[in-house]
């Protein structure tokens, strides 16, 4: 199997035994606490999962600001996005000391992990103006994004976890939620060798099911993981058990039994097209697969990024930078030409009438109005989950 990003084996901060879980939250009652942002509370669950091997932690300013101008850690090792702990808040602890970190998204007060504070270093407008202009190419609010990373603050708070839990998405999502170790020791299990990524944080209509079939076939797959994302997203976005639901049941109806591994992981979507592309293909590496599909616009939004940057970007990194390699996947569509779904660059005789495309805000408009779907865009069982969610809504 491929080996994870930058180590020979996987470094999850996850802390395993319930002896040293209960020696820490021990600890924890006598120490000072932070309740931190969403987003850095998900970088916290993909640290301890695994996703995020081999960083220990949080990065310091040094290290955020050499991923935003080279996609590399000071050290060299290439890393395309920030892994930080920004916070708005009165700092009230020292360099060198441990706080509890407080999870923002579960009641109560939970203690989420501990952090070891190697630094505490004030970021400049200026140099948040920086990162966020090179990791999202904008620095326009309207982008969900670059509004997030705005708003947590100028505190940078840098140092190694250790994880206690995985928040909500354990609990919430306990049939789906996977850290990359349980995904490698299932790929092992399966004696799959090739396996196709597919990232999504969308219900998948049949242009993305025939995409995976597609990529299976051209790289000779063992196996597709559908890994999909179960955090914050934009409103208006589908939530993650309607999109869960979905995906089941396409995969039952439409793929062969144990060709497709249904999992998802605990972060929040960035929204940064190019760059976080490339941090799916990190994640993806870790958790043993090949190959990721990157398709058009992969985890864009708006129209802040060409259809193909996401492609483009791998173009740009050193060759040694990742092991995993990617499909380049064209805008699917449904052929009235073919009776089939094909990519449309395949069929150059093709013109925008011979496809069944519809878009996003039109599906939605005939979901809300209880309108099925054509037959040709999305699969009927598929339609039917989705049209409840948005009569129910």
């Amino acid at each position: 199997m491929i080996k994870p990003h930058g180590s020979e084996e996987l470094t999850p901060k996850i802390v395993n035994t319930d002896e040293e879980k209960e020696s820490l939250l021990k600890a924890a009652e006598s120490m000072k606490k932070l309740k931190v942002t969403s987003a850095a509370a998900a970088n916290l669950v993909m640290l301890g999962a695994g996703y995020f091997t081999p960083l220990d932690g949080f990065m310091n300013k040094d290290d955020l600001l050499s991923v935003a101008d080279n996609m590399c850690l000071k050290s060299g090792l290439f890393w395309p996005t920030p892994v930080v702990n920004i916070s708005n808040q009165e700092i009230k602890f020292e360099e060198g000391e441990e706080i509890a970190i407080i999870d923002p998204n579960v009641d109560g007060e939970k203690i989420l992990a501990i952090q070891k504070i190697d630094k505490i270093e004030k970021l400049e407008q200026s140099e948040i103006d920086d990162v966020v202009e090179k990791v999202y190419g904008t620095k326009d609010q309207s982008h969900p994004g670059v509004k997030t990373f705005y708003d947590q603050g100028k505190t940078l708070l840098s140092g190694s976890v250790k994880v206690l839990n995985f928040s909500y998405f354990e609990i919430d999502f306990k049939d789906t939620f996977r850290t990359a170790m349980q995904i490698r020791a299932s790929i092992e299990s399966k004696g799959w060798k090739n396996v196709v990524a597919f990232q999504t944080r969308n219900p998948m209509h049949r242009a993305h099911e025939e995409l995976c079939r597609m990529a299976g076939e051209r790289v000779s797959a063992d196996g597709i993981l559908i890994h999909m994302l179960l955090g914050k997203l934009k409103p208006g976005d589908i939530p993650a058990d309607v999109r869960d639901t979905a995906i089941r049941t396409m995969v039952e109806h439409y793929f062969p039994e144990n060709y497709v591994m249904i999992t998802g992981y605990g972060f929040d979507m960035l929204y940064a097209g190019p760059r976080e592309a490339l941090l799916h293909a990190v994640f993806r590496q870790n958790c043993g697969c090949s190959y990721l599909i990157v398709g058009r616009d992969h985890a864009g939004v708006g129209d802040f990024y060409g259809a193909f940057d996401a492609q483009d970007i791998f173009d740009s990194i050193p060759d040694d930078a990742l092991l995993i390699k990617i499909f380049k996947a064209d805008h699917t569509a449904y052929s009235k030409k073919l009776n089939k779904v094909v990519m449309m660059r395949d069929v150059e005789d093709h013109t925008k009438e011979d496809f069944v495309l519809l878009s996003g805000t039109k599906v939605r408009e005939m979901l809300s109005k209880g309108e099925s779907l054509p037959k040709e865009f999305a699969r009927p069982e598929v339609a039917e989950v989705l049209m409840k969610h948005y009569m129910k809504g």
